[in-house]
């Protein structure tokens, strides 16, 4: 049978880590991909890398806390490619430290990037996947959503973004539109590496302690993240909406 809405993705934080494997697996399910990252650099370079394999892909820079670059970026991308239909929420960035130093700044821009960044690319890709009667909205959020010292910020804001998705899920199931949640325990990224060197450790040493703790004795990769979004995206994943799903190498105590 063929498909009646159109195969177009966008993922945001997708100039390096699990954005970028995300964009490159879902390029290579068949998706057009656009790549949104304030590294607008590396996002072309990546959407090169998939035009070089057969696929369509753009890379835009994009503030997702700022409604304007939103809104345009996303008509960019139907204009471009055509009518999006599957939006990974992937941006995001960290500000650690314990309470009593955490700054208001701290605390705002990780809000910013991760709930508010969230909630404007939803709001504007939801039209188009609205109209066509089908769509996937996955958003990246963290096993530090149950807590975890030194991320009072980072903790609450992938914990807002369960609660976002679950809401998500119910709004817009009626018109074909899934919502779900991908939890990563600890992946070896920038952002991992950035913590291993706040807490003064080598990242060699920081990825061997992790490991230790995990029930499947390794740490994971931008790859095992991006195999579960291939999934939550796919036509046979239409039954799937509301969860939130925990790609950390076993049970979390």
């Amino acid at each position: 049978m063929t498909e009646s809405h159109s195969r177009i993705a966008i993922v945001t934080g997708a100039a390096r880590g699990i954005g970028s494997a995300i964009a490159r697996r879902l390029a290579s399910d068949g998706l057009d991909v656009a790549l949104f990252d304030l590294d607008e650099s590396a996002c072309k370079e990546t959407a090169a890398g998939i035009a070089k394999k057969g696929g369509r892909a753009i890379g835009l820079r994009v503030d997702v806390t700022v409604a304007e670059q939103v809104e345009a970026a996303v008509r960019q991308v139907a204009n471009d490619l055509g009518p999006p239909t599957v939006l990974v929420n992937n941006a995001g960035i960290i500000r650690d430290n314990l309470l009593f130093k955490m700054t208001d700044a701290d605390w705002e821009t990780v809000m910013g990037v991760h709930l508010r960044g969230a909630f404007l690319m939803s709001r504007a890709a939801q039209v188009y996947m609205t109209e066509q009667g089908f769509g996937r909205i996955v958003s990246l959020s963290s096993s530090s959503a149950l807590g975890n010292r030194g991320q009072a910020n980072y903790s609450t804001a992938k914990a807002g973004l369960q609660g976002f998705t679950k809401t998500l899920a119910i709004e817009l199931g009626k018109f074909g539109v899934t919502a779900n949640a991908i939890a990563p325990g600890f992946i070896v990224t920038d952002m991992t590496a950035a913590t291993a060197a706040r807490v003064g450790m080598s990242f060699e040493e920081f990825q061997q302690a992790a490991a230790e703790q995990i029930p499947i004795r390794r740490v994971g990769r931008p790859e095992d993240v991006a195999n579960v979004a291939s999934f939550l995206v796919s036509e046979q994943a239409g039954f799937v909406s509301g969860q939130v799903i925990y790609v950390a190498g076993g049970p979390l105590a």
